[in-house]
């Protein structure tokens, strides 16, 4: 057996390595690479594709889940709906448990399902074969990761990729039917939801544990107690009939036009923090629609008001606390108070879980003083 160099020492390095040196490899593990140049003779592959072999070597059944908006979710909901029927299920992946971590688990003796959330940085060196997976949802395309990628175009030939990776070509779902078009424009065969990003994402659940065996009844009782993921566009309070949502998961521009998008009309969108280079240009036409006000927040502010200014009333606040202040004074009943801020947190807070517990915080206080 050849010998293994594992590329990072984050968590998906540390279970590839395990992995290799339970298999008897001989592992060298580097943390200080900043350009890899291999030889034609030496194979890279992601951990991704190194787990899942594994997986399948061992007997487990895998389901997919790629997209721009929503994945984290809806392998949550799949694996948690599995494991309430009592099937033995894993979400793992870019979201959950390391797919290399999983595969060293002890084998399963009955049905067993890894669900994979499927980055498009794991398929920048993910080569598996039609047969990898039992079925895959490529759950929406928009404009992500432009500065790993470099173009749109690139992006989501990524994404795309994993259609070619399902054990049966016709057993995949594409929520938006844009997301599965070939390069010259032809739909992939398959299933298609095209409907709002946050209904459309519970049908290809729906769909997914549907493929792994489970009937009407177990779907239904998954979603009536499915616990959503903090911070993905999370009802935090309803205050005199406005609704307070936290979606600070939304770190990029395409991240925020779909939180909007979820909200409906009537939304007060705070937004801003540290830019990634999105073209915020992208946003103008559904803050036409459905954005009342928008209140600007962290270093990326002036950047932002620049391009939407003219477009829609855009108030330069700088802190939560004041923009959380200003929407409140503004909502008025049936209107949305949206914290979704196409941008990093780093500039104000420790991450985007900080920035929406201090979201929720000052809502809370605001809830605590009108229940009085």
């Amino acid at each position: 057996m050849g010998k293994v160099l594992v590329l990072g020492r984050g968590a998906s390095g540390k279970a590839a390595e395990a992995m290799f040196r339970a298999g008897g490899r001989e592992v060298d593990v580097t943390d200080g690479c900043d350009l890899v140049v291999a030889s034609p003779g030496i194979r890279v592959v992601s951990e991704l594709q190194a787990g899942c072999e594994e997986l399948k070597r061992r007997g487990w059944r895998l389901l997919a889940v790629t997209g721009s908006k929503g994945k984290s979710s809806v392998v949550k909901a799949v694996a948690d709906g599995l494991c309430l029927a009592g099937v033995r299920a894993v979400a793992c992946g870019n979201y959950g448990t390391p797919v290399c971590e999983v595969a060293m688990s002890e084998a399963p003796s009955g049905p067993a399902w890894a669900v994979v959330e499927v980055s498009s940085f794991m398929m920048e060196t993910t080569s598996l074969g039609p047969d990898a997976f039992e079925a895959a949802a490529l759950l929406n395309l928009q404009e992500d990761h432009l500065d790993r990628h470099g173009s749109v175009a690139a992006y989501h030939l990524l994404k795309r990729r994993l259609l070619s990776m399902t054990a049966r070509p016709r057993d995949f779902s594409a929520v938006c039917a844009d997301a599965a078009r070939d390069e010259a424009g032809a739909l992939f065969a398959g299933s298609y939801f095209d409907n709002d990003v946050l209904a459309a994402n519970g049908l290809a659940a729906a769909w997914l544990m549907r493929e792994a065996g489970l009937d009407d009844a177990a779907v239904r009782r998954a979603f009536a107690l499915f616990e959503p993921l903090p911070h993905r566009f999370q009802l935090v309070a309803e205050i005199d009939g406005v609704r307070f949502v936290d979606d600070s998961k939304a770190t990029s521009i395409a991240a925020l036009v779909a939180g909007v998008t979820m909200a409906g009309g009537g939304v007060r969108l705070i937004a801003g923090g540290l830019l990634k280079g999105d073209d915020p240009s992208m946003a103008l036409p559904v803050l036409t629609r459905r954005v009342k006000k928008v209140y600007l927040i962290g270093k990326g502010a002036e950047a932002l008001a620049a391009v939407w200014r003219g477009t829609v009333d855009c108030e330069i606040c700088g802190t939560l606390e004041r923009a959380v202040a200003g929407a409140m004074c503004d909502a008025a009943r049936g209107e949305t108070v949206l914290l979704s801020p196409g941008a990093a947190s780093f500039d104000q807070f420790q991450s985007f879980g900080e920035r929406g517990d201090v979201f929720a915080g000052l809502v809370k206080v605001k809830k605590e003083g009108t229940d009085k």
